[in-house]
């Protein structure tokens, strides 16, 4: 698939997120679940599924076999950065043959304090026919990202790096200023809970929506009405 045919399946659409990290009721040590979150998802018409490890990319590649949105997390000493940090995470990515690789394009401190400019130009040059997808936080970021050649940039990090705590600006906005400045794909993703705020991302300018934990974190989604009964509305 080209990526203008990539491109026109994911507009305009809901890219379902299927992941379970270690610690989650979802995530089984032996043997990946996630497939079956993917089925649902397909079914109901997600053109498209992000994922995170190796086996979920692979094992939801070959249940759906649709485009996958592919990223490792990884933990490393010293490093604020844990969506594919590292070329080491890339490789493994293009090799399960991830459509699509996401990686964290802010300006947090990472690994060994390499440049995300240096990284993405290393990623280019290795694999020049790659599909990126950033994921950064602020404004700043995303015109970064777009300045060193980024195919799509994702808002997943907005509000979960310092930088964008201190620039306080909403996922919202964020996505409505990128999506007037920088012309390629826009992807909202990030505390989307409700259906209504799909459409709001949509009229903002965003390209497609990415929504997870709303659908695939069951213990998130039951927590929420739990809290409710409770009179924590959230």
């Amino acid at each position: 698939m080209s990526k203008q045919e990539l491109f026109d399946l994911l507009k305009g659409n809901v890219i379902v997120s299927c992941q379970a990290l270690p610690g989650e009721p979802l995530y089984v040590e032996d043997k990946s679940i996630m497939y079956l979150m993917a089925r649902a998802a397909k079914a109901a018409g997600s053109p498209a599924i992000r994922t995170s490890s190796i086996r979920d990319v692979k094992d939801i590649k070959e249940e759906t076999k649709l485009p996958v949105i592919g990223l490792i997390k990884k933990n490393y000493e010293g490093s604020e950065v844990y969506i594919t940090p590292t070329m080491k995470e890339v490789d493994d990515l293009v090799e399960a043959e991830a459509d699509i690789v996401a990686l964290d394009c802010t300006f947090s401190k990472r690994v060994n304090d390499e440049p995300i400019n240096t990284f993405i130009k290393n990623i280019k040059e290795k694999y020049p026919n790659v599909v990126l997808m950033a994921d950064i936080s602020t404004y700043e970021e995303g015109i970064n990202a777009y300045k060193c050649g980024v195919d799509i940039i994702g808002t997943t990090m907005n509000g979960y790096t310092n930088q964008s705590i201190e620039a306080n600006i909403s996922n919202l906005e964020l996505v409505s200023r990128l999506a007037k400045e920088v012309p390629i794909p826009i992807i909202a993703e990030g505390k989307i809970h409700y259906p209504y705020q799909v459409k709001e991302m949509l009229d903002a300018g965003a390209f497609a929506v990415v929504v997870g934990g709303a659908i695939t974190r069951p213990l998130e989604i039951a927590k929420r009405f739990v809290d409710a009964a409770k009179g924590e509305l959230a």
